[in-house]
């Protein structure tokens, strides 16, 4: 079984703390985070030390991936052909195998590609890598496809995407933009309006233009078909963010790779303290930072935002299109939780502002991460209540319709609509509704 096809939550105890919907592409992981080894320094010195540790380089949020027919693996390097830069713990398997993340400089993974791709090279290459386990093909596609964008991101309204990875937009999470450089001072301004898994920076991906650029992608497209897509049309080893890979990669790498790219967003984005704007240090493996002149600790940030499908006492779908999106794109509604604020008040209070549409029944669906730069993705489904009349607010919503089934098949299949990518809660919301695999190519 591919990655691609894999769900993550096969089993009951993968499923007790999955949510509703089981696990999501980038809420997987098989390694220890081993926490308690994070303050213990010799530990920490031995691990690294040792031959079988495994280093994941990052450039930008980006890593080397190796691209297959239907799957993809992280290229892990020895601790001694890692580039210097920021180090942070990402956890220990069952084999007692240690793997660190690092930020490397920019371009350092050129390097790391001529090493992976010369005749004989050993060590370079992940091992024991088990292509089964994965989940569904994440907003990976999503950068990846020419139309693809991010994962259901709160903030701008519709959310397609989670949203924040450094790459390119995403969609689920709200439209949040990327923090910039954390300057000395206070902290760095919450986050903006979320919009749907919004798209989030990320390097240029296969759909950069160019003679590199992947083909077109076919306009009906499954979860399993855009992942055996993606792989086939730019296989081989490249530099790649974790909207074109995740969905592609097994559990323990999707793992790696979204913890890094967490942890790396962080730490290029919050570099002062936000009490005395003194340059902090980083301490706890990475997890943390410590301001040397007045003692204080600080935590890697998260946004939560929350992401919902909406449907009426007909059981038909609200989709809606942010302003910023291209036509045809659209989404489920999301946004970012408010201080003082609970999900659930979050869900109606985003419904009610962006389509006028009053909800009742909200109920938690799952959650998973979306480290670009820095959300995470609450799904719900809820029950409009009241008058069904929508009246979008104009500003983020640039329209919003109602769907039955019917209605959203023949939308696909004349192309009037173009649904957010797999590696999104809001696909797999969309999907939930459907009762079927839809097709997600954004």
């Amino acid at each position: 079984m591919s990655a691609a096809q894999s769900t993550g939550a096969d089993t009951p105890d993968a499923q007790e703390y999955a949510g509703e919907l089981g696990g999501f592409v980038l809420a997987r992981s098989t390694l220890d985070r081993v926490s308690a080894r994070r303050g213990d320094t010799d530990w920490l010195a031995a691990a690294w030390a040792d031959s079988g540790t495994r280093v994941l380089v990052l450039d930008n949020a980006r890593a080397l991936v190796r691209f297959g027919d239907k799957e993809a693996e992280l290229i892990l390097v020895p601790t001694a052909e890692a580039p210097e830069g920021l180090r942070f713990l990402l956890g220990v398997d069952d084999a007692e195998v240690a793997y660190f993340g690092v930020m490397g400089p920019p371009g350092c993974l050129g390097s790391l590609t001529e090493d992976a791709e010369a005749p004989g090279q050993e060590g370079t290459e992940q091992e024991g890598t088990e292509q089964e386990a994965g989940e569904q093909e994440p907003g990976g596609l999503e950068a990846s496809a020419p139309e693809a964008a991010g994962e259901d991101a709160p903030g701008q309204g519709a959310a397609g995407q989670e949203a924040p990875e450094q790459e390119a937009p995403a969609q689920e999470a709200p439209a949040q933009e990327a923090p910039a450089q954390e300057a000395a001072g206070p902290e760095a301004p919450g986050p903006q309006t979320p919009g749907p898994e919004a798209p989030g920076p990320e390097a240029p991906g296969p759909e950069a233009a160019g003679p590199e650029a992947a083909p077109p992608a076919p306009a009906q497209q499954t979860v399993t078909e855009q992942a055996a897509w993606l792989a086939r049309a730019r296989p081989g080893l490249r530099p790649a963010g974790l909207r074109e890979a995740a969905a592609l990669l097994n559990d323990r790498d999707a793992g790696l790779f979204t913890h890094a790219v967490a942890l790396a967003n962080w730490h290029a984005t919050h570099t002062h303290c936000p009490r005395c704007g003194t340059p902090t240090v980083t301490v706890a493996a990475g997890h943390a930072q410590r301001c040397p002149a007045d003692g204080s600790e600080h935590f890697p940030r998260i946004d939560p935002a929350v992401i919902m499908l909406v449907t009426d006492p007909d059981d038909r779908c609200l989709l809606a299109r942010n302003r910023r999106w291209p036509e045809r794109r659209v989404s489920i509604l999301a946004g970012f939780v408010e201080p003082g604020e609970s999900a659930e008040q979050a869900v109606a209070r985003e419904v009610q502002e962006e389509t006028g549409i009053g909800v009742a029944r909200v109920r938690y669906a799952g959650s998973q991460p979306w480290p670009m730069p820095q959300s995470l993705m609450l799904g719900f489904r809820a029950a409009a209540s009241g008058d069904l009349e929508l009246r979008v607010d104009d500003d983020e919503i640039a329209e919003a319709h109602w769907y039955s089934r019917e209605e959203l098949r023949l939308a696909l299949a004349a192309q009037e609509v173009l649904l957010p990518p797999p590696v999104s809660i809001a696909h797999r919301l969309i999907q939930s509704w459907y009762g079927e695999e839809l097709p997600g190519v954004w």
